[in-house]
């Protein structure tokens, strides 16, 4: 009874990892540099020029399409289907260019010793990481909403 209990849980348990490897509710693909978008590869020239493409991602999940971008360094960039820049993730200093100039003015002088290493963009809302692990949120348009600590 207990074999027959075993092959049937692994019986299961490999027919439920078949069916989500067969999720076609998302999908990614990798791209190769010239199957990326010019309005993406732009945008990666003008602020982040010093850096290289490492890796290219186009993700459709449930018919919405974004875009992982894998630069050196370790900064990550993730676009909309539209080629909007939607969240920066890094370990050193985002670029000044990268920033919202509100935001980057706000930082600047609230926080001189510090800097922005991650930048996302939310519904309706920007968020800022700093070095020292500071995250604070904006308005659309930049201005400050509050600040907390890790």
């Amino acid at each position: 009874m207990k074999s027959i209990a075993i092959i049937l849980s692994v019986f299961l348990v490999t027919l439920i990892s078949c069916d989500k490897g067969n999720n076609h509710d998302s999908d990614e693909v990798t791209l190769t540099p010239t199957e990326i978008p010019a309005e993406i590869t732009n945008y990666v020239t003008a602020h982040f020029a010093p850096n290289t493409i490492n890796k290219a991602v186009k993700e459709t999940e449930n018919g919405v399409v974004s875009y992982e971008i894998y630069l050196s360094e370790n900064i990550k960039l993730e676009f909309n289907s539209t080629y909007e820049i939607t969240d920066i993730d890094g370990r050193s200093k985002l670029p000044d260019s990268a920033i919202p100039q509100a935001i980057l003015d706000y930082v600047t002088q609230h926080y001189p010793d510090s800097f922005i290493t991650d930048w996302e963009l939310k519904l309706n809302h920007q968020q800022v990481e700093l070095n020292n692990n500071v995250e604070m949120e904006f308005t659309m348009h930049g201005d400050f909403i509050r600040v907390e600590k890790d």
